[in-house]
């Protein structure tokens, strides 16, 4: 029988403390790797890697503000410091809209503070985890990065303008990531959540909200932030040697159909 699929390997996660990060970073310890834990909630990401340890695999937390190059270049060399090496990163750690960094409204209330911190957090991170996480990865023979997109930024919306905008950027940067380091034996593939019910979600959206948002979703439920892990764990393997370059949505469906589909549903008398 096969091994786990990261057997040897070493990743860190970002954002690793709760939600989609938590969940990834426990399903790639499951399957073998290493896990660097960053976020800025060090007492959230310590409790995520004693989890780890307990149930046998090896993790470690370290304090990091993911838009600050100091704190994610020490994240990277701590990470080489304690493992040896580096396999897989994935860049995850986010401001998630009006429940990140302020009032992320449409352009004209947009205050430009709100969209600097929104692209800091979101976008120049994603660029620091590449920049520093690359040559670790090049000195073994290459890797995997996964980057934590999003649904909204393919698609216009009232408001969320500046978490959309950097989402976007995250593409771009995925794609480019992808085609330069390519032939190097680095794979870059980035993963757009749709309806994730995460503790993020519960405090930034209000029940009516998610409803309204389940509605177009073409699944029964939402998303949980294990549907997204392993979709990571699978981008991180031996298994999507061939995929790179992708931005995968993994979305319920929500961003597959026209948008009169939650209203025909309705008409018709159909139930979610």
């Amino acid at each position: 029988m096969p091994g786990p699929l990261l057997e040897g390997r070493v990743a860190i996660v970002t954002g690793g403390a709760s939600g989609i990060g938590r969940a990834s970073a426990i399903r790639l310890a499951s399957e073998g790797a290493r896990v660097a834990i960053g976020d800025i909630d060090l007492s959230g990401a310590e409790a995520v890697a004693d989890e780890i340890a307990a149930a046998g695999g090896a993790a470690f937390a370290r304090e990091t503000d993911v838009s600050e190059e100091a704190a994610f270049r020490a994240l990277v060399e701590a990470t080489g410091e304690r493992f040896g090496r580096l396999d897989v990163l994935h860049n995850n750690a986010a401001a998630l809209g009006n429940a990140g960094v302020g009032q992320d409204d449409a352009i004209d209330s947009l205050e430009v503070d709100v969209w600097d911190r929104t692209m800091a957090i979101n976008a120049r991170s994603v660029m620091l985890g590449c920049k520093h996480a690359i040559p670790r990865m090049l000195e073994s023979g290459g890797g995997s990065i996964v980057n934590t997109s999003s649904g909204a930024a393919i698609l216009g919306g009232l408001n969320g303008t500046a978490y959309a905008v950097s989402k976007a950027a995250v593409n771009a940067l995925t794609q480019y990531v992808a085609t330069q380091y390519g032939k190097r034996g680095i794979r870059c593939n980035a993963i757009l959540p749709g309806l994730i019910m995460t503790p993020a979600v519960d405090v930034g959206l209000s029940p009516a909200v998610v409803d309204m948002i389940l509605d177009h979703h073409m699944t029964p439920e939402a998303g949980r932030p294990e549907d997204i892990a392993a979709m990571v764990a699978f981008l991180a393997s031996d298994e999507a040697r061939y995929v790179t370059g992708q931005l995968i949505r993994v979305d319920g469906g929500i961003t597959s159909h026209a948008p009169t589909y939650a209203d025909l549903r309705r008409m018709t008398g159909e139930s979610r």
